[in-house]
């Protein structure tokens, strides 16, 4: 294992030490998320009690793999925990996600939790957020109108492709653009300027979300509490 992956694990693994028998958790997508998903199936085979909504299909098939009961929300409203990585983290605490394309769920489960912990690398840490292409998740019908509206902001936006060529969907049946923005110092007033935008879904910018953020360089791990 390299160090940034051991660094990811050293993180998501300190996260799992938040969960208490009995709690209602959140369960990320992506590199980081997978560890933590690893750990926490050790714990349910150890006898911890737990019930979890996964952030994207990948998520769910992993937590089923690893004997986790899933529930949706139409069996809670609020979880007690939500453990997810970030592609980057600035000096603020805003967020960028949706590298892997889950972040309408991705958000929709951070903002049920009643505390987010962010488990990243010591990579993922940046002053301001845009070195990393902000995903935006759009709806199909007149993704062009919306895409030349989005550039309109002032960025550079891109339809994302998967590896055979084809528009990568969303599991909500959605197409992400990746957008270069280029560095980003106001993250809410670009998220609202683009919120406002007829076709826009959601974007990968989370502001005033973390309670946690626990970083790992693959020999130490730090937590800090951005609104402490």
């Amino acid at each position: 294992m390299d160090k940034v992956a051991q660094a990811k694990k050293m993180a998501a693994e300190r996260a799992v030490d938040f969960v208490e028998d009995g709690m209602t958790i959140g369960l990320g997508t992506g590199s980081t998320s997978y560890f933590a998903i690893q750990r926490l199936g050790e714990r349910v085979a150890e006898g911890l009690r737990i019930r979890a909504i996964g952030t994207s299909k990948r998520t769910e098939e992993l937590a089923q793999a690893v004997h986790i009961p899933l529930i949706t929300f139409s069996d809670v409203k609020e979880l007690d925990l939500a453990i997810d990585g970030a592609d980057e983290v600035a000096h603020d605490y805003s967020l960028t996600k949706g590298g892997g394309g889950a972040l309408l769920r991705e958000k929709l489960v951070a903002s049920a939790a009643r505390r987010f912990l962010v488990i990243v690398d010591h990579t993922k840490r940046v002053h301001h957020l845009g070195k990393f292409l902000l995903p935006v998740e759009v709806v199909p019908f007149a993704w062009e109108l919306t895409h030349y509206r989005i550039e309109q902001l002032g960025c550079r936006a891109t339809r994302r492709r998967q590896d055979n060529g084809e528009p990568f969907i969303t599991d909500n049946h959605n197409y992400i653009l990746d957008c270069d923005f280029g560095e980003i110092v106001d993250p809410p007033l670009l998220h609202n300027a683009l919120k406002a935008l007829p076709g826009v879904v959601e974007t990968g910018l989370f502001i005033d979300m973390a309670y946690a953020v626990i970083e790992s360089d693959g020999e130490h791990v730090t937590v800090e509490y951005p609104k402490s």
